[in-house]
């Protein structure tokens, strides 16, 4: 009998995972990051792993990291009092924080609560960061029910802070809502929050608030450019309801819809169930099609979305392309390809482990080209890809957030259909 290397033992290993067993090692691993990695004082999620960004945290990323808490509590690699512990310390941190009229900054400093300026001008409130975090708070405080002390504080104080984003304020009181806001540079950065991208949760939360609902106006107006939105040209045989052509980075498919489930979800401008699909599909063919020749593109390695190259982080889509693969737009899609994700998941665990799965589940891209795999991890892909693969395997997180009745009433105000607004 001839020597077996040691590579080959671990890929036989590898192979004989089952596909639950291969998804629960790489949410359980990936985990990892908010609960090991996570800033100290804070709790929350650190933007990313570079020790220039040790007590930077990200406040999407931490609304990600909320949920992902949820399912490592009902997956028992947590308990419940430890879930409870690490929320009541990112809601006692985040009620100190900077906040201006209600909504938080793109980061913050973990230590203080001070706002950490993204970039020149953009040191005041990010809406849609705001957003994604108050995503992952609702879902708490529709899963933390029980009656008991810790419990009930974590339920009133995500209303507090909920209740005070003054969403309508940031229409500058006009149809359409305003991405940022600085107390040194006010409304100077003048980005509109218009679709489609991945901002369509902000409205639906905008509409949701009980405080300071925007109007169905500025959704349709602002959100919707009176159907300006709407794309309805086909590529590689699939129409796309909505959006810039070919679909743009897959992130729109994954970050707006941690909690907000697309099956169903309707209103006069789209199916969303439908929409998600077809982006994901025309990404994944177009991998399959690779006309720019990268290296790797194929069934089995494919998904363009916003992620690192060498030192720069890079928006990825078909018309914005330089080889690089995302780790989590394959595996984020799962809900919507669950087939060509898992092959994508089986490649990327079998053949390329050795490369990009480290401490806390994989990296945050490659780009085989180049012989480039990356050493980083990304707060915002890295939870995106718990959550959603979970979304896929029990729905948990849709099922959560759908059922908060803020959400279902901002839903209702802006004409969506959905099976959740029958239940």
């Amino acid at each position: 009998m001839g020597i077996i290397s040691k590579n080959k033992i671990q890929k036989s290993n590898q192979e004989r995972l089952s596909d639950e067993a291969l998804l629960e090692l790489v949410q359980q691993r990936t985990f990892r990051y908010f609960r090991d990695f996570a800033e100290p004082n804070s709790g929350m999620a650190r933007e990313r792993n570079r020790d220039t960004f040790q007590n930077v945290v990200t406040t999407g990323g931490s609304g990600f990291g909320v949920m992902a808490v949820i399912v490592a509590t009902e997956r028992k690699w947590i308990t419940r009092n430890e879930a409870v512990i690490r929320i009541k310390q990112i809601l006692s941190f985040l009620s100190g924080a900077d906040r201006y009229h209600g909504a938080f900054a793109h980061w913050i400093d973990g230590n203080t609560g001070k706002t950490v300026p993204f970039s020149k001008k953009d040191n005041g409130a990010d809406l849609v960061e705001t957003s994604f975090l108050f995503q992952g708070l609702l879902t708490a405080r529709q899963y933390f029910t029980k009656r008991n002390k810790d419990e009930k504080w974590i339920r009133e104080t995500i209303t507090s802070l909920w209740e005070q984003v003054e969403w309508q304020w940031f229409t500058r009181g006009r149809d359409v809502l305003y991405w940022h806001w600085s107390p040194e540079h006010q409304w100077k950065m003048n980005l509109k929050i218009e679709g489609y991208n991945e901002a369509l949760i902000t409205y639906i939360l905008a509409a949701a608030s009980p405080q300071h609902a925007i109007s169905r106006d500025v959704y349709d107006s602002g959100w919707a450019r009176n159907d300006s939105m709407k794309n309805g040209r086909t590529f590689y045989d699939v129409q796309l309801p909505l959006g810039p052509d070919f679909g743009g980075p897959l992130f729109f498919a994954h970050f707006g819809f941690a909690g907000l489930d697309p099956r169903g979800l309707k209103d006069r401008f789209a199916d969303y169930g439908k929409q998600n699909l077809a982006h994901v599909k025309i990404n994944y063919r177009y991998c399959i099609d690779n006309p720019s020749g990268f290296k790797g593109y194929g069934k089995e390695s494919w998904g363009l979305s916003a992620c690192d190259y060498k030192k720069r982080y890079h928006e990825q889509s078909p018309l914005k392309d330089n080889g690089t693969i995302c780790c989590s737009a394959a595996l984020a899609s799962m809900p919507y390809t669950p087939k060509e994700s898992m092959a994508a998941l089986r490649y990327f665990y079998e053949e390329l482990s050795s490369k990009i799965f480290g401490e806390y589940g994989f990296t945050d891209s490659f780009n085989q080209t180049h012989n480039w795999h990356a050493d980083s991890y990304l707060a915002i892909n890295q939870g995106i890809t718990i959550l959603m693969i979970e979304n896929y395997r029990t729905g948990l997180l849709w099922n959560l957030f759908m059922s908060d009745p803020d959400i279902k009433s901002g839903l209702s105000r802006l004409g969506f259909r959905s099976p959740w607004l029958t239940k």
